[in-house]
């Protein structure tokens, strides 16, 4: 019966970031729309947007291989499995073994080498472009990633997320300058890995300044379709990742009870609906950078990642 009830929590947390991601894109758009004082678009507009593409015939160039029909499946597949990964309502989930930083960081990853891959096979002069500005990212933003996850591991003892979650939780974890600036290094590098303003924006189309859109240009159908999910599972990762590392309070323990899920339920939407907010309010108050001031930008991210840890270091010699 335990495991029943293990194998349906995780399911309904498969499902939970599968169907919440395309709603919490569109509120995100929809957000940053009301600040400027526009309408927006709907709430359910990228429910529509793949559907639509479901329906559609997949196109596919003349010189594209297996690996660019292939590519899609395997991205989504590597975003919605560490996705699913990340306790959002509850921890010590049945595959909350492998809910570890290093994993889920492998995973990303893995999607995004897949994802260079597609963009290089065709041999467009798009995708060649958005291929190396995205490899180019990805080793700047993995370093400082890799040094957050250092000293949250140093700090909490474990790279698991559920360790994680249960320390922040505690009276041991006190407020900690070391912390805030793993905290700082990890929005920056969130920002940067969802190619969101200022590092690109996902907008836009202008060819001299796309990363992402460059990459998927000439998919097409439910291989596009699975392609936007999968940035959207993304996002959602990503916050829900902060939220669990540092906001982890409505987060509820193994063997809770039916009603106290529904609490720490309530709790995660109402982390995805300020997290939101916060993303919509800082892209409309900041302009997008140039691609030759994104390494000055995740350096600064490396930076905090190592400040963190020599302070984490300094501050357990006293």
């Amino acid at each position: 019966m335990v495991l029943i009830r293990d194998f349906a929590v995780q399911g309904a947390q498969m499902l939970l970031v599968l169907t919440l991601a395309p709603l919490f894109t569109a509120y995100v758009r929809k957000v940053k729309a009301r600040l400027l004082r526009r309408r927006g678009p709907s709430l359910i507009q990228p429910y529509r947007d793949l559907a639509r593409l479901m329906r559609k015939e997949v196109v596919l160039a003349e010189s594209a291989s297996w690996l660019f029909r292939v590519c899609p499946y395997l991205i989504f597949a590597a975003t919605w499995v560490a996705a699913s990964l990340v306790p959002t309502f509850r921890t010590g989930l049945l595959f909350s073994w492998s809910a570890d930083l290093i994993a889920i960081i492998a995973l990303l990853g893995s999607a995004r080498f897949f994802l260079a891959l597609a963009g290089l096979d065709v041999g467009t002069s798009f995708g060649g472009i958005g291929s190396s500005r995205e490899v180019m990212i990805a080793s700047l933003a993995e370093p400082a990633m890799l040094m957050i996850v250092f000293t949250l591991a140093l700090i909490a003892g474990s790279t698991q997320l559920s360790t994680i979650a249960a320390f922040m939780t505690s009276a041991e974890a006190g407020l900690r300058v070391s912390l805030a600036l793993g905290l700082v290094g990890l929005i920056m590098v969130a920002i940067a890995e969802n190619g969101r303003i200022p590092i690109d924006n996902p907008a836009t189309h202008l060819e001299l300044t796309m990363v992402h859109e460059a990459m998927v240009l000439e998919y097409s159908g439910r291989h596009l379709a699975l392609i936007e999910l999968s940035a959207s599972l993304k996002l959602i990762l990503y916050v829900s990742l902060l939220a669990c590392l540092f906001l982890p309070w409505g987060i509820e323990s193994a063997g809770a009870s039916p009603p106290t899920l529904v609490i720490g339920l309530v709790a995660y939407l109402g982390k995805l609906a300020l997290g939101g907010f916060l993303l919509a309010l800082f892209e409309t108050s900041i302009a997008k950078m140039r691609v030759f001031r994104v390494p000055e930008f995740l350096g600064a991210a490396l930076m905090l990642g190592l400040l963190a840890t020599l302070l984490r270091f300094v501050s357990a010699s006293f």
